[in-house]
This record gives C-alpha cells, structure tokens and sequence, in this order.
C-alpha cells in the first residue's frame, strides 16, 4: 500500500461521516488510471463580487419568494455532524431573507429525493403562503431539483433554480469508482454501508446514488429531463487553481485535470457549466467544498456568505 492510499484509509477511518470526498478519494486510491489531459474551456463571465457593491445590494429589497436550500450528497441538513451550509442561513436570515432546507438524504436517488423535496416545498408554500420558492442547490441537489420540477410538474411553483457546483454532464469520478468491480466486493459493500448509516439517512443507497452521477447515465437524463419555462436557471460554478487548494480533494483534482481538465476538486468546469446562464464565481482556488462556506472564512478573497447574499439580491431584481 503507497503512502497516497494508506494516509487516505486512515483520514477515513477517522472521519467515516465527514464529506463525499473522503469516500471518494479512498476508492480512487484504487484506481491506476492513464488519460490524456483534455483542453481548458474558454474563459467565461465570472461572477464578480466587490465589498462596496455588495454593501450597495442591502439596501435592495429582499426575494418575493423563500429560498430553499438544497445540498447535495454525503451530508444532509437533519442534525448532520458537518454543517453544510456554513455562516449561509445565518447570514442571510440576518439580512431579512426567509430561509429554509430542502431535508434530502444524503445518499438518496433523483426519485427519493424529489419526493423528499416536494413535500418540503408543499409544506414552506402552506406556512408562508407564498406562490413559488427560490431553489439554490448545490452539487447533485441541483440534480435532484431538475429532477422534481421535471417529474412532479413542479414548474408552477418553482421560481428560479440556482445550482452551485452541479455535476449537469455526469461527476467522471463516478464513472472511474462505478466501473471498479473492488467496490461491489464484500469488504467494499460493508465500507459503503457504514458510510451510508454514518449520514443518518433512514434508507442510503449509496450505489444508486454513484450511478445516477454516471456521465452515462447523466445524457440519457439530460435528453430526457427537459427544463421548465416557468422557470428561471443558472448554473454558478467554480475551479482549484492548484491541489493545495483543497488537500482533502488533491487526489481527486489532479485525476479529473488529466481526464477532463479544470475542476473543483469534484466536480469538472465541463460539467458544472450547463444552461444558458452559466458563470464562474471570481476568486480563484475555490474548492467543491469551501463555496458551502466550510472553513467559515475567507477563500481566495471572497466572502461566501456575502456571495450568497449578492446571489439572492440578483433574484429579488428580477422579480423572483
């Protein structure tokens, strides 16, 4: 064993419940994969963030709709030991922003999700008497999201969907641990279950979760998933300059460059850029997990919080 793979097995029999990338990152120890590095994308708008125009945006009226917020796997917002919105809900609470949580498993597919999520907003329209909601997703909670306006028909009540992060394409990191047949062995099986009860899911499955993030899988959903007119969407998204980034996702960073080329440290530029309001939030060197506000400061000069709050104001101007 290299010392890659046993520094990776001990972070995680440390920390089993602790983030998607820990799971993740040990399976990919696994692997001894060859791949020709693929071009950047072009540069793109980004979205710019300057203290005085965010201290500007206050003033500005708040949403006409609740935000939702929904995250993505490994990590749910039930009692969960990570916090996965950081300084987020407190911030924007504080700024008179009616916020709730989309109360999705951890580990659970499009299906079980949506349903979860579905009940959730039913019940914010009840106690609020809102209209719509405002869904900011992050990760494959953008997934699951699409998934419920589309399957639920749902577009009547969804105002805009933002997703952070998302894996729109596909996460190559799923094709790479779903294709190693290691995974589906006894010891594995027992690793995922342990995982899976860690997250505090009533019901994980981790296995349906991996495949529904198959590339593969992931262009059969987007020709059959279309998105809704009623309402609006943009994907926000951003990019690791380096592995020192996140040394959490160093592993996983320099596999997804060779194979796909910029990325978060999960997720690729080439998937999380989807739609047609895509844009990269400025700052570089952010990773999959520090736009949740993990580290509850500063990354690369941006205030996460802040960018969340300048996000919602941007909804609030167009009427959302």
């Amino acid at each position: 064993m290299g010392f890659r793979q046993a520094f990776l097995k001990g972070f995680l029999l440390k920390n089993p419940p602790s983030c998607t990338a820990a799971l993740v990152c040990a399976m990919c120890s696994l692997m001894n994969t060859n791949c020709a590095s693929a071009s950047a994308l072009p540069e793109n708008s980004r979205f710019r963030l300057i203290e005085k125009e965010i201290e500007k945006e206050k003033t500005l009226a708040m949403p006409r709709y609740p935000v939702v917020l929904v995250h993505g796997i490994s990590v749910h917002d039930r009692k969960s030991v990570l916090d996965p919105w950081g300084r987020i809900p407190e911030v924007l609470r504080g700024q008179g922003v009616s916020v709730y949580f989309g109360n999705t498993d951890a580990w659970g597919g499009f299906e079980s999700n949506a349903l979860i999520l579905k009940q959730t907003i039913e019940t914010v329209l009840r106690e609020t008497g809102a209209l719509k909601v405002n869904l900011i997703a992050h990760s494959k909670g953008g997934l699951d999201c699409r998934f419920l306006i589309w399957r639920h028909d749902f577009g009547g009540k969804i105002a805009s969907l933002t997703t952070i992060s998302t894996p729109h394409r596909g996460a190559e990191l799923a094709d790479a641990v779903s294709a190693r047949k290691i995974i589906y062995t006894l010891p594995a099986r027992a690793l995922v279950k342990l995982a899976g009860l860690c997250s505090g899911d009533a019901s994980p499955d981790i296995y349906q979760a991996l495949h529904d993030l198959t590339t593969e899988n992931m262009r059969r959903f987007n020709e059959e998933v279309a998105m809704d007119k009623q309402v609006f969407y943009q994907s926000l998204y951003t990019v690791m300059r380096r592995p020192a980034d996140g040394w959490i996702f160093m592993p996983t960073y320099l596999y997804i460059k060779k194979i796909r080329g910029p990325n978060d440290g999960i997720v690729s530029e080439w998937s999380s850029r989807w739609g047609e309001n895509p844009r990269k939030i400025q700052g570089q060197g952010i990773s999959h997990a520090d736009i949740l506000d993990i580290r509850k400061r500063q990354v690369s000069g941006v205030d996460i919080p802040a960018l969340y709050l300048a996000l919602v104001h941007e909804l609030s101007a167009k009427g959302f």
